[in-house]
């Protein structure tokens, strides 16, 4: 058994890992390069030929998005992925070849055709065994990661020569992408019981994340303030699971100030005439299928959704799906200044309905900036989060009045706390680990952490390994 790294080893996108085992292999994940790193070439630079399988930890599009590629180079073996990941992966590819290939509709269908003809739909802690033409037998589970609507990690299970039986062999988990423990909206990852060699990821393996309470105080005294003095609060997010999160969490703030319950809401603002604006055809998609997979939720979010709440649609919710009326929003923002959240792709500014938005309205002192994911070295967001006086969009220079904030709590990921607890619950193993899908710095940091959790495991930091 053998572990290739084809991405996501020195830094935070392109995710794509290999586990050859004899003369075949499995791969997991198949994700575009982003910001600094999206400069690469696109194209399949690694041989697929004796790949008998792709796994997808979630549909993130840098964990999805060569897909095309890989297609186009050949592969056309069975796609595994949980059941939401299935149902929102077409979405996400559609979107995609729209942006980087230009291609129509039919064009995108005929793509997405392919695809759902190699998708095979696994249930989440359910047992898939797959016979490698060696006749060697790999087990496949999907547990839940917590990090998006069915977002997994994988764990393979090898079975030693000789050996007939799933639940006795080398056991290997690709963490994918792990979410922060204690969001209202998604679970919280589960460690497994026994491992014997882990990939995990590393993208806050240096960091920690504000609290959810902190999140909920910080967003309300934006909105208070956008209520009193008037100005946008413009949210550049990812259609899959940021967005969602931050509409429930909205709709539990106007709740509270409807209700008069909340102490950290001033009752002097009117909270209900307060337009919260959903500006992404994807994302809306996309929150559908969140209402879909309803089971799939934390229990917070499914108690209120039994209490008659309606958490991703309600009332005070517009979503925008012409281009047209997008156009007209942004030049009333901009003429009239009036309060508005405004929810819009994409999550890193790197493209999307938030552009303009941002051209417009990033002069204007009253507008407030909220950044709630990671942004990739190169992305405008990036830019945005060091406080420049001005940057470039759509080729003309914009004055940066507008006040740029970070909510780190509303990140998808795991921190650093996280993720050690999540390698501390392991009972048994792992003998070592394999550290990805970070920049250096975050992986070494980790990599100390985790010694002195696992003293007895042997723990590579990828980005700093030697290629052969």
């Amino acid at each position: 058994m053998n572990i290739i790294h084809h991405g996501a080893r020195t830094g935070v996108t392109g995710s794509c890992h290999e586990i050859r085992i004899g003369n075949y292999g499995l791969l997991i994940d198949c994700g575009l390069f982003q910001g600094e790193e999206g400069g690469r070439l696109l194209d399949i630079d690694f041989p697929i030929e004796h790949i008998r399988a792709l796994l997808l930890t979630h549909c993130h599009i840098d964990h999805v998005g060569r897909l095309p590629w890989l297609l186009a180079a050949g592969f056309r073996g069975p796609i595994y992925a949980t059941e939401a990941t299935a149902a929102l992966l077409p979405l996400m590819l559609e979107d995609g070849l729209k942006i980087h290939l230009g291609l129509n509709k039919v064009q995108c269908s005929r793509f997405t055709q392919l695809v759902q003809q190699l998708l095979k739909p696994i249930p989440f802690d359910c047992r898939v065994e797959l016979i490698l033409p060696s006749s060697e037998l790999v087990s496949i589970c999907f547990r839940p990661a917590g990090h998006i609507l069915g977002s997994a990690y994988i764990e393979l299970v090898l079975p030693e020569e000789g050996q007939i039986s799933h639940s006795c062999g080398r056991k290997v988990v690709f963490s994918g992408d792990l979410g922060s423990s204690n969001t209202p909206l998604h679970v919280d990852p589960q460690s497994p019981e026994q491992i014997d060699t882990l990939v995990i990821e590393s993208t806050y393996g240096n960091k920690q994340h504000q609290s959810v309470c902190h999140r909920e105080r910080h967003l309300t005294s934006l909105i208070d303030r956008s209520l009193k003095d008037g100005g946008a609060i413009l949210i550049p997010a990812f259609s899959v699971g940021r967005t969602q999160e931050l509409l429930f969490d909205i709709e539990n703030l106007i709740a509270k100030a409807m209700k008069g319950i909340s102490k950290q809401v001033d009752s002097t603002v009117n909270w209900h005439q307060l337009p919260v604006i959903l500006d992404s055809p994807l994302a809306m998609e996309v929150t559908q299928q969140y209402v879909t997979f309803q089971r799939l939720w934390a229990k917070e979010a499914k108690q209120r959704v039994i209490s008659g709440r309606h958490p991703l649609s309600f009332e005070q919710c517009v979503t925008i799906n012409q281009h047209s009326d997008h156009i007209a929003l942004v030049n009333r923002l901009k003429a009239t200044g009036e309060p508005a959240i405004v929810v819009a792709a994409s999550g890193m500014c790197a493209g999307g309905r938030i552009m303009n938005y941002l051209e417009s309205l990033l002069p204007e002192p009253q507008t407030d900036v909220v950044m709630v994911g990671y942004q990739a070295r190169g992305t405008l967001g990036r830019q945005l989060l060091e406080q420049p006086k001005s940057v470039d969009i759509n080729n003309r220079r914009v004055e940066v009045n507008a006040a740029i904030h970070s909510l780190s709590g509303y990140s998808a990921h795991a921190d650093q706390d996280d993720l050690i607890q999540f390698v501390a619950n392991i009972k048994n193993g792992p003998s070592q680990i394999r550290i990805v899908h970070g920049d250096v710095a975050a992986q070494e940091a980790l990599a100390q952490k985790l010694a002195v959790v696992k003293p007895d495991c042997e723990i590579i930091v990828t980005a700093s390994e030697t290629l052969d």
